[in-house]
């Protein structure tokens, strides 16, 4: 199987069919949890199945970025109270080897009734294209967030970001730059300022690229898991989970 096509089989083993089985030969025992709250391993996972099951839960898979060995998902999860609440939407980053899922970071939010947008956290174009433009469109987004995001240079934002067309997903944030800088400003003046200090893993395929970060919101880590969208050499659309990384994990692996 594909790095894709293995990824994909594990998370159906899990999530929809709850075929314990299955999912024990795609994940390897020695699998690296990066979840907070999950331990790390295969058996926490394959103990968790029968409850996922119980449950109800229904997941929804509307993107998927794969890069080398590593592949990303962004799914909703549904009748999700078994991970923390009603829905979830999410970032799902995996890593494989020899055959087998051998790494999962991960980042959840729960999708606000509103949104300044009026688009949804998951809404939008799905189809990977422009294949032959991956390496300058994951160097294009390393750029902007090493310049922009992580401030070596915000006033180059333009060389990034399209002036015309900015679609913005996350729920608090307006379309185009305009609204970008009106959400940090507002962040700013309530004392909620958001900071990016170091980008852990950079994945692109084609017009997509995914990165994760952390940083700062006020003063609480936190976790930003962003993707983008880009079109003739620009960023037009962004989609993204934020949330706090906390103290405590069943691990020892860190959030990245």
């Amino acid at each position: 199987m594909t790095p894709t096509d293995l990824v994909l089989a594990a998370v159906a083993a899990i999530f929809v069919d709850a075929d314990v089985d299955a999912a024990r030969a795609l994940v390897a025992p020695d699998y690296i949890q990066h979840n907070v709250a999950v331990p790390t391993g295969a058996d926490p996972i394959l103990g968790f199945i029968p409850a996922l099951k119980e449950s109800g839960i229904a997941l929804t898979t509307h993107r998927v970025i794969t890069e080398g060995e590593m592949v990303v998902l962004h799914n909703t999860y549904d009748n999700a109270q078994a991970l923390g609440a009603e829905t979830l939407v999410a970032f799902d980053v995996f890593r494989v080897a020899d055959g087998q899922v051998v790494e999962h970071w991960d980042n959840l939010q729960v999708p606000p009734a509103e949104r300044v947008s009026g688009r949804s956290m998951t809404d939008g174009p799905t189809e990977v294209v422009d294949l032959e433009q991956t390496a300058a469109n994951k160097a294009l987004v390393e750029g902007f967030v090493k310049d922009v995001l992580q401030g070596g240079a915000p006033e180059r934002i333009t060389d990034y970001v399209s002036t015309e067309t900015y679609l913005q997903h996350n729920p608090m944030v307006g379309d185009g730059l305009n609204g970008l800088g009106a959400a940090l400003a507002a962040m700013a003046e309530a004392g909620q300022a958001m900071a990016y200090a170091e980008t852990h893993i950079v994945v692109a395929e084609g017009n997509f690229v995914f990165a994760a970060s952390e940083g700062t919101i006020g003063e609480t880590p936190t976790a930003f898991f962003d993707l983008f969208r880009v079109e003739n050499g620009l960023i037009v659309e962004h989609w993204d989970t934020v949330s706090e990384i906390p103290a405590d994990m069943p691990h020892d692996n860190g959030k990245f």
